[in-house]
């Protein structure tokens, strides 16, 4: 077939147009990662639990994106809430990711001062583990038991982190709700919680298990009882209490730790980079190596991806008015 002036000039038109088109899908996805700068907000202050699985993160997400530079920044205040806040309101290009606490869910939840972020619509990449809380004493206490801990005649002082952190919302919710003579001291950010039980500045905390396990594991603190988890070697909080309230309460703290160690982007994230992001983050949890060094931080690893970690936000989120009530009235009723 003879081809004539005008059949070669569209040919060439096609061709062009099909090298660019395939020039434009090739810095999608993974390719769009080369060469750029990704920002990795760790809504805490550096030290502790959020801190270690942040960096964690970054540094194994980088080695998984080629020619990707990954930065930690951290970004503490207000109880993780200044963080999201700035992670939610980045742009939605893909270069902007971070982690805070499941406490959010919390203040979210209950409409509370300062949230600017709907978890809902974040860009979900991944949780790193699942973290059941602990009531943690200080090994100089007489208190080594439940119990113990509520026959105290007189308040003893428990530590937790900025107002609005999971820390607060849970020791507050908790201990309102249990009535224990507890009087809630806050501020206590990274390991500030455990320098100040070593000095005797505070009897306690509740926490994630991972985050005193090396701290009890040095004689330092007891563990009294655990909420959630398969560890068989402390009580069960719901099995010391017997109030359908606090029980209430108690199943829905129990809910965020099997969420523990988020990783999400602000919403809109093109859906191909989501998708690079999220492969980025398997590989990094699934690395051997990761894992190990998580191991030798006493950090459980305990993975899920994008879009199981958005539903199980979503259920998270959906709690009964009743519930969403009771949450209110035991924080509302923080007088200590």
């Amino acid at each position: 077939m003879t081809m004539t002036f005008k059949h070669v000039t569209a040919a060439c038109l096609l061709l062009g147009a099909a090298t660019v088109s395939g020039s434009a899908f090739a810095q999608d996805g993974v390719e769009f990662f080369k060469g750029k700068t990704v920002n990795y907000i760790v809504a805490t202050s550096p030290g502790g639990g959020y801190d270690s699985y942040g960096r964690l993160v970054a540094e194994y997400m980088q080695r998984n994106l080629p020619g990707s530079t990954f930065v930690v920044k951290n970004m503490p205040g207000a109880g993780h809430i200044i963080g999201a806040n700035s992670i939610y309101a980045s742009k939605a290009d893909g270069l902007t990711l971070g982690t805070f606490n499941t406490g959010l869910i919390y203040n979210q939840l209950i409409n509370a001062n300062g949230v600017k972020f709907d978890l809902s619509k974040m860009s979900w990449i991944g949780k790193a583990a699942s973290d059941p809380r602990v009531i943690v004493i200080a090994s100089q206490s007489p208190i080594k038991s439940f119990a113990d801990l509520i026959a105290q005649k007189s308040p003893v002082n428990f530590a937790t982190a900025g107002l609005g952190s999971a820390s607060y919302v849970e020791t507050v919710m908790l201990t309102n709700s249990l009535k224990l003579p507890v009087k809630n001291l806050t501020g206590y950010n990274g390991t500030d919680d455990q320098l100040a039980m070593r000095r005797g500045e505070v009897v306690g905390s509740i926490a994630s298990r991972s985050s005193y396990s090396t701290f009890v594991e040095n004689g330092y603190g007891r563990f009294i009882a655990q909420i959630g988890g398969a560890d068989k070697d402390l009580p069960q909080l719901a099995s010391l209490v017997t109030d359908a309230k606090a029980l209430a309460l108690i199943n829905l703290v129990q809910s965020q730790g099997d969420i523990s160690r988020l990783t999400a982007g602000p919403p809109g994230i093109p859906a191909d980079r989501v998708k690079a992001l999220v492969a980025a983050y398997r590989k990094a949890m699934e690395d051997k190596e990761l894992q190990a060094r998580a191991e030798k931080l006493e950090r459980p690893v305990e993975p899920a991806y994008g879009e199981d970690v958005a539903k199980a936000i979503a259920v998270a989120l959906n709690q009964s008015d009743e519930t969403k009530q009771l949450l209110t009235e035991a924080l509302k009723s923080d007088k200590k």
